[in-house]
């Protein structure tokens, strides 16, 4: 996920059950730190 945060571009993520069981709200607070990031169903 950092990787894709530095990229340029569109950066897609899959499987996010695992990055959901270990941290609380982790779209909120990377949108805090300027994050442009959201969640969307495939």
């Amino acid at each position: 996920m950092l990787c894709g945060l530095a990229a340029e571009g569109i950066t897609s993520v899959t499987d996010v059950y695992h990055i959901d069981r270990g941290y609380v709200d982790i779209e909120k607070k990377l949108k805090c730190l300027g994050a442009d990031i959201f969640r969307e169903e495939i």
